[in-house]
């Protein structure tokens, strides 16, 4: 029987750590700003100017997100879980923030997510 042995994740560079936290703001806020002004403005004033210009660049910076994620991942070796639902937390409102805040400790104390 094979043990498995409780090693500590790998260092993570700082870069990489700290490219993940910016986009994972940037990518919470816009969502934010999407979902609770563009969408209702334009709910109530007809107007899709906000949804056309907050919605794609939403969208453009989710994939940057996904990059930086998945880079981040492979650094710190995580299980394919992990990784898919931080992959997600971009998808919901606050819930990048959340992730952010869990995934930083957890890097900076060296433990396996």
């Amino acid at each position: 029987m094979t043990q498995v042995q409780n090693s500590p994740a790998p260092v993570v560079p700082s870069g990489t750590l700290l490219r993940y936290r910016v986009i994972s703001y940037v990518v919470g806020v816009m969502l934010v700003a999407l979902v609770l002004v563009a969408m209702p403005v334009r709910w109530l004033t007809g107007d899709p100017f906000l949804v056309a210009l907050i919605g794609p660049l939403h969208g453009f910076l989710y994939m940057v997100y996904l990059l930086f994620c998945f880079d981040l991942s492979l650094k710190a070796k995580w299980s394919i879980k992990a990784t898919i639902l931080t992959l997600l937390a971009g998808t919901v409102p606050f819930l990048s923030f959340v992730a952010e805040h869990i995934v930083t400790r957890k890097v900076r104390d060296r433990v396996r997510i």
